[in-house]
């Protein structure tokens, strides 16, 4: 039961992000540069906090990942950016659709064949990635849509990067640690375009999603991964954007179109499709 309680705060941590930064944008008068500086630190003082105290650890800082950072900060900037124009629903299924997609690609490209059935889920979630692109009155503002696809691909490659070895909470943390700088130069950067303006309910919404929804939520998962075969853990991140569009719905009043619904269907019956056949494969 234990496992099951933390799987889904986990799974609802994750989907938060999506609320959290929503609200933030479209409520408050935080900038989504200051938002994104904001959760960067949040999550790395979260997650030292909880490697140092709670597990008991010294954080190796020989153990430099600039590379990660960086995919991690790009990850953080463009989620930001996009959620000017997205509603919590969209935003998710776009970052979940991104991220499957690019790290099934890369799998082939490395070697992994598909089955004929895993090509018609590949096809399908392509084709409901496509399909919520169409231009139409209820298709998601294209530049928006560009940055989460940004987002999920440099949070692919900010994952597979990650996949050798060692503490994943320790790495986590040093790469939001280092993540840092980078945010930093751009709130630089940034203000000769747009001046940066923060409230304190703004810097809540950061905080909250820099230490609870991704510092916390990422240890949590970490701590129940490895009870997990990795197909189930692939399979349940298909509720994140499911959470996160019924969400949307209920607390910010946001609509549920045929569009998105339709998208959704596709995208996450697609890539459920190739989970599945892979799964079988392996058994």
């Amino acid at each position: 039961m234990r496992l099951i309680i933390l799987t889904i705060l986990a799974l609802l941590a994750f989907a938060g992000n999506s609320l959290l930064c929503r609200i933030a944008l479209h409520e408050t008068s935080i900038d989504p540069v200051s938002f994104t500086t904001i959760r960067l630190v949040s999550g790395a003082m979260c997650l030292l906090f909880i490697v140092m105290f709670v597990k008991r650890e010294r954080l190796s800082f020989g153990q430099k990942s600039w590379r990660s950072a960086l995919w991690l900060f790009i990850y953080a900037i463009c989620f930001s950016l996009s959620y000017i124009g997205l509603s919590a629903g969209t935003g998710a299924l776009i970052l979940f659709a991104t991220v499957q997609l690019t790290m099934l690609s890369i799998s082939w490209w490395k070697g992994d064949r598909f089955s004929l059935p895993q090509w018609a889920g590949f096809a399908l979630a392509w084709l409901g990635l496509v399909y919520l692109f169409l231009p139409g009155v209820t298709a998601p503002p294209i530049s928006s849509a560009l940055l989460m696809c940004g987002s999920g691909i440099a949070w692919a490659l900010y994952t597979l990067r990650g996949q050798h070895g060692g503490d994943p909470t320790h790495a986590t943390a040093l790469n939001f640690i280092f993540s840092i700088p980078f945010a930093l130069l751009f709130s630089v950067i940034g203000v000769s375009y747009a001046t940066a303006t923060l409230d304190t309910s703004g810097v809540v919404y950061a905080m909250l999603s820099g230490a609870i929804t991704s510092g916390m939520g990422y240890a949590i998962w970490y701590a129940v991964l490895p009870t997990m075969k990795a197909s189930t853990a692939a399979s349940l991140q298909l509720s994140v954007p499911i959470i996160a569009a019924l969400a949307g719905v209920l607390l910010l009043d946001e609509i549920l179109t045929v569009r998105l619904s339709i998208a959704s269907i596709c995208i996450l019956g697609g890539v459920g499709l190739v989970l599945y056949y892979r799964q079988r494969s392996t058994a």
